[in-house]
């Protein structure tokens, strides 16, 4: 103890000061950038895990929506952000791989600009379909397409994005030829399938369940490797017979690149405490979305992967960013 004393007298006595105790993280509320709008689904599953981690955190948990430009603008304001823990962002395969692949000119470095956190999980889309179409399978699908070449067309939210692509995957694969009706959201194209105007589209689950349980829609298939909880019955198109077909809708927390490593290893321990939860987990699964938790490095690991699938399907196609 006296040693101890003399040292903290011995550098005030040359005009040094021993250094603060650096202040627990964190100390504050910590911001969460949504870089779409409220209620999407990245909205709906950011806001789900929100509240818990800030439980966790002893922090509340601060919902920023930043939508525009599809993702770019909150993803752009999350890169410019201090790299202290107090801001994150939700990140999604459409903002850090398909933008990529399409060549498109960002203000932000999806790999450079960002240290990831943690996965969240991964919604799988379905295909659905005009009732009114004979086709009940992929395979019967395949053939009425190759009957009748760029006759039937499907219906996505937009040019480049991830639905859209995820079809032309589906084309390329089966060796069919579709037209693409892009719409500016996939609610309009469901009411115009519905309606028997559109034939079919890619969509993400929870907003058409209703419309195929009701009968109004009919579901072929589902795109992730394994079957959707809620669809129980409707195949995955792996087991449709399209190999190695697994597009799903992945979302994850990242930070600003230089946050430190023990706020990031603190954040993803916490992450993976409230996606193993239970309640999590079930409240996650009646939105159609399965939880993933894991090392902050898969998240890298899936960015470059499909950067490079979709940069593949990019070439092969001639698919254009909007403006492009």
């Amino acid at each position: 103890m006296k040693r101890i004393v003399l040292s903290v007298l011995a550098l005030t006595a040359i005009g040094l000061t021993p250094a603060p105790a650096q202040e627990a993280y964190p100390s504050k509320p910590v911001r969460v950038i949504v870089p779409f709008p409220a209620g999407s689904a990245t909205d709906v599953i950011a806001r789900l895990v929100a509240q818990p981690l800030g439980e966790r955190l002893g922090q509340q948990i601060v919902v920023d929506n930043r939508p525009g430009a599809s993702g770019t603008v909150g993803v752009t304001a999350a890169a410019k952000a201090e790299p202290d823990g107090y801001t994150i962002v939700l990140i999604t395969g459409s903002t850090h791989a398909v933008s990529p692949a399409l060549g498109v000119s960002l203000p932000y470095d999806p790999v450079k600009d960002f240290e990831p956190i943690s996965m969240l999980g991964a919604a799988p889309y379905v295909l659905v379909m005009y009732p009114g179409l004979g086709p009940k399978t992929i395979k019967e699908l395949a053939e009425l397409a190759k009957s009748k070449p760029g006759k039937l067309n499907y219906g996505s939210a937009g040019l480049a994005s991830l639905a859209h692509l995820a079809t032309a995957q589906l084309e390329t694969q089966l060796g069919i030829d579709m037209t693409h009706v892009p719409y500016k959201s996939s609610a309009q194209s469901r009411v115009d399938i519905i309606s028997g105007r559109l034939d079919m589209q890619i969509a993400t689950v929870a907003p058409v369940l209703e419309n195929v349980r009701s009968g109004q829609l009919r579901a072929l298939a589902t795109t992730g490797a394994k079957r959707v909880e809620m669809l129980p019955d409707v195949p995955t198109m792996m087991e449709s017979g399209v190999p190695n077909y697994d597009v799903t809708l992945w979302m994850a927390f990242a930070a600003p690149a230089g946050t430190p490593q023990a706020i990031i290893g603190r954040l993803n321990k916490e992450m993976t405490t409230v996606l193993t939860m239970p309640k999590t987990q079930e409240t996650m699964r009646k939105a159609a979305f399965e939880p993933e938790p894991g090392p902050a490095d898969r998240v890298a690991k899936r960015i470059a992967a499909e950067t490079e699938q979709w940069r593949a399907l990019v070439k092969k196609t001639g698919i254009k960013a909007p403006g492009k």
